[in-house]
């Protein structure tokens, strides 16, 4: 068997280890498994000629982020901040937890790509928990405020990730279909997708109360607060230290 082929793994890993151009590197580790594995030049770049024309159709999805750049220039995340001002009842745990609940939903039946940290987390449901946040327990210290954006971005990823293999036709699916059936173990993709439904709840719930327990944090004493009482302590104490040492000691050093 040969094994050079697997080189291209290697080009990979020491590629973005050294922090390479990632195109440049993807592209040299397919160029060099191609031809380890015996193929010609014209063989390889047909290759990947016709995976990219194959999967033209992912690239379509970027065509949006610019009309979302100029939305954003032009206001659209504090335009998502003043809603969430007027809503009455508006928390931050609420308002991630109907997203996370949104996300899973929509991954589950086929349409993960209506969500995405660029689309919508950075223009708008990161201002929007960040406006939710500040309006019910006043501003945020800036490392508390980077755990909100931090919470958006995850809740993201989470709904993302475990309500996308409920839908039977998504890629991870057939592929765990493709290498039980070669293992000899036929299943349907709607089989593995529906044991992907526990594993999806219980990610909503544990991940939800980890939103309500960020939620319920934020609603604590402030560290800067907690710091000056900390601050005022120490220095009542030093003056306390202070009386306990001998303000006139004697020409010899010893106290009276």
């Amino acid at each position: 068997m040969n094994y050079w082929p697997l080189a291209g793994i290697a080009i990979v890993v020491i590629g973005f280890a050294l922090r390479f151009n990632p195109l440049l590197v993807v592209v040299s580790a397919a160029i060099a498994t191609g031809l380890l594995a015996g193929l010609d030049v014209v063989s390889v770049v047909e290759a990947l000629g016709k995976a990219f024309n194959d999967n033209r159709y992912i690239s379509v999805t970027w065509i949006i982020l610019p009309v979302i750049g100029l939305l954003e220039r032009y206001g659209l995340q504090q335009r998502a901040k003043a809603l969430i001002e007027t809503m009455r009842g508006a928390t931050m745990a609420r308002l991630l937890v109907a997203y996370l609940a949104f996300r899973q939903i929509t991954a589950a039946i086929g349409m993960k790509d209506i969500g995405g940290h660029p689309q919508t987390v950075r223009p708008l449901v990161a201002p929007m928990a960040e406006a939710a946040a500040t309006k019910t327990h006043g501003k945020l210290p800036e490392d508390e405020r980077q755990k909100v954006l931090a919470m958006s971005a995850a809740t993201d990823n989470v709904g993302l990730f475990f309500g996308e293999d409920i839908f039977f036709a998504i890629a991870s699916i057939l592929l765990i279909q493709g290498v039980f059936e070669s293992y000899g173990y036929p299943l349907t993709p709607l089989q593995l997708s529906v044991w992907a439904i526990p594993t999806a709840i219980c990610a909503f719930i544990i991940h939800g109360w980890r939103i309500r327990a960020l939620d319920r944090r934020l609603g604590l004493p402030l560290r800067a607060g907690e710091g000056d009482q900390s601050r005022t302590r120490s220095g009542n104490g030093g003056g306390a230290a202070g009386a306990a040492m001998p303000l006139h000691p004697s020409p010899k050093g010893e106290e009276r």
